[in-house]
This record gives C-alpha cells, sequence and structure tokens, in this order.
C-alpha cells in the first residue's frame, strides 16, 4: 500500500485498522447490515472491498453520521471502491427463517455476490455466516474499527432508509419517513389504526405481544 495515500489514522483511524488487515491477508471486504431491529420492511445487507490507495474521508460507523453525511458517503463509497453489493432480505423470509438467519443469509448472498474475490471477510458482530467460500472473521463494533465495515454499514443504511422512503410514497398513512419502520409510539398508533400491510414482520409482532386485527 503506497503510504503517501492513505488517509492519516490521526484523521481517520479505520484506514490503520485496515492497513494491518490488508498487509496481513491482502483484498478483504466489510459486511454489516442496516433494519434487524424494525417491524416492517426488509433487513438490508452490504458487503464492500474498498480501494486502499484511495481513501475515502469521514467514512465512519452510519450511526455516527448525519443523513445529510451518509447519503455524500454513500455516492463516494460507490464511485471509489473496487467493488461492493447490496442485498434486500424481505418480511416474509426473516417471517420464515427468524431475522439472524435472515440477515446471515443476507451477507453470504452479498460476499457471493462481489465482482472481486476477497481473501478476507470481516463481518461487523459476533458471528459470521456459515457456508462462505474464503475465511470469515467476526468484530464486534466493527462498524466503529474497520473502514471497509463502515463503509458497508452507510451502504447498508441509507439504501434501506431509500426503500422505506419510497414505502412511504405508497403507504404515507403510517408515517414511514419518520420512524423508517421502527416500533415507535407513532408508528404503533398508525398500525392500530390502518392495520397490517405485507411489508410487515408478523414475527416480530407476535413476539412482542402485539397483533391487531388486520384492517
Amino acid at each position: 500500500m503506497a503510504k503517501s495515500k492513505v488517509l492519516d489514522p490521526a484523521e481517520n483511524p479505520l484506514y490503520q485498522y485496515d492497513a494491518a488487515v490488508w498487509q496481513a491477508n491482502g483484498c478483504f471486504a466489510g459486511v454489516d447490515e442496516a433494519g434487524r431491529g424494525p417491524l416492517c420492511g426488509p433487513v438490508c445487507v452490504a458487503a464492500c472491498i474498498l480501494d486502499p490507495e484511495n481513501p475515502i474521508a469521514g467514512v465512519n460507523d452510519s450511526k455516527k453520521l448525519s443523513e445529510k453525511k451518509r447519503e455524500a458517503l454513500f455516492d463516494e463509497i460507490c464511485e471509489k471502491a473496487l467493488c461492493y453489493k447490496i442485498i434486500f432480505v424481505g418480511p416474509d423470509v426473516i417471517d420464515r427463517d427468524n431475522i439472524l438467519n435472515a440477515t446471515m443469509s443476507g451477507m453470504r448472498q452479498a460476499v457471493e455476490g462481489l465482482e472481486i474475490t476477497p481473501n478476507l471477510v470481516l463481518i461487523d458482530g459476533n458471528r459470521c455466516p456459515a457456508g462462505l467460500s474464503m475465511p470469515s472473521q467476526s468484530v464486534v463494533k466493527g462498524d466503529a474499527t474497520s473502514a471497509a465495515i463502515s463503509a458497508a454499514s452507510i451502504l447498508a443504511k441509507v439504501s434501506r432508509d431509500r426503500y422505506m422512503l419510497q414505502l412511504d410514497q405508497e403507504y404515507p398513512q403510517y408515517q414511514l419517513a419518520k420512524h423508517k419502520g421502527y416500533g415507535t409510539k407513532l408508528h404503533y398508533e398508525m398500525i392500530e389504526q390502518y392495520g397490517i400491510q405485507p411489508f410487515y414482520r408478523r414475527s416480530f409482532l407476535k413476539k412482542q405481544g402485539y397483533w391487531p386485527e388486520d384492517k
């Protein structure tokens, strides 16, 4: 890796972590998800291989960034990454397989869909999906540790948010643009008033003991 092109670790220490991973393993991918907790909509998973010679300033855990900053970084990541893949796993699969298995399946699909096969996959969290054809490693709080994982977190978060905004245009009565499907007081009130649509995770509502009649 050309030292002159690596961001100053003082500005973004996530790249220092990635530099060590590249040195030890060569090409690697970061993987993260968005939307495991909401009552409706898909869980979105992204895998990303960043270009170590073309770093992106400001990359960080998507939860620590403003919506405006995430949107700007999304476009820059898409432009500068060596490759990336974004996968949506819908409520039907979540209800059938449970959210953990659905997320693991999405991660596997995202990695397998990359145009470049990485030597290593770093997964945000404490477990890795089964069945990967290359070595993988879980990284607790990986989106705040690795630039590649944080880039994946941005791709997943922005993609899911954009999907929910589109859904809001079709079902404005649920005010999805405000809560993105999470279980806020407003959201439960809208469910009580308007009932359940096909994009809801029925298993989540049942688990929480909240199961209104469809209206």
